[in-house]
């Protein structure tokens, strides 16, 4: 198999090299807020190397590989949201896999969690294709974004607290870059949903108190802190692990439940699923 593509919008090979270690510089309270829009976000995103054991296992993984992936050339770097950059639903998930995102350079991309999702999407008429398999492989989305609270790949797929609140800037200027056209979020599992009231509230959403529990199904509607502005609709889905989607605790009938209740709530149309789809 040829090298991994270069996920859209980002740089073939970030310079990896003279890294001045725990400066200002290096975390992404910096280079995040500057962004002047989600390109360029994305981009920067490519170069952060601000938490150094996810650096490692992210790089790791790159050399060591999976047995059945030993011909790809691994991303190995930081994964960017994916989506159009004036998506009206945005999908919250927890972190790149090791062999998924870590390894084809695109969330969602080239595991089991991402066919789930993507097929879900496929059969409401949000996504032009079933798969996503490969940074290059023709998905696009329609009016739909991926992101996450972390964007490395972490060890047993499980962030600490100080990798995602060092991570919490990229996902508050994306939101922040989001704001005129995003209207409803669905956030898959608890981490993210926990993740995400900060980084709400920083980019300028009211944030109910207490924080409302997650629960799959469940809906808050966040207000804006602009007087005026259009409310945030925002749902809680069961993460499309393997674990979730295995066992049928998640099926796809309810994920994409979950997908046009919240594709509703943007202002999408999602289409009727095919007879006999479960």
């Amino acid at each position: 198999m040829p090298p991994t593509p270069a996920p859209p919008d980002q740089p073939d090979q970030p310079d990896d090299t003279d890294h001045a270690a725990d400066t200002d510089t290096d975390t992404p309270a910096f280079p995040a807020p500057r962004a002047a829009d989600v390109s360029t976000l994305d981009t920067a995103l490519a170069h952060c190397r601000a938490c150094p054991r996810l650096v490692a296992w992210r790089e790791e993984a790159g050399r060591i590989k999976r047995k059945s992936f030993a011909d790809w050339d691994y991303w190995a770097r930081p994964v960017a949201g994916f989506g159009p950059s004036d998506a009206a639903l945005l999908l919250v998930g927890l972190a790149p896999a090791a062999h998924g995102g870590n390894r084809t350079g695109r969330m969602f991309t080239g595991d089991r969690s991402g066919d789930v999702l993507v097929a879900a999407l496929h059969d409401l008429g949000l996504a032009n294709q079933a798969e996503s398999t490969a940074a290059d492989d023709g998905l696009r989305l329609y009016g739909v974004r991926f992101t996450a609270p972390v964007h490395c790949a972490p060890p047993d797929n499980k962030p600490t607290p100080d990798e995602r609140d060092t991570c919490r800037p990229w996902l508050v200027r994306e939101l922040t870059l989001l704001r005129p056209t995003v209207r409803a979020i669905v956030v898959l599992g608890s981490f993210g949903w926990q993740a995400l009231f900060p980084a709400l509230t920083a980019a300028g959403w009211q944030v109910p108190r207490p924080r409302p529990k997650f629960g799959h199904g469940v809906r808050v509607d966040i207000p804006s802190a602009t007087p005026g502005a259009t409310p945030l609709a925002l749902f809680g889905s069961y993460h499309v692990s393997q674990q979730n989607t295995f066992t049928g605790r998640l099926t796809p009938a309810m994920l994409r439940d979950v997908l046009a209740a919240a594709a509703r709530a943007a202002g999408l149309r999602p289409a009727a699923p095919k007879p006999g789809r479960h």
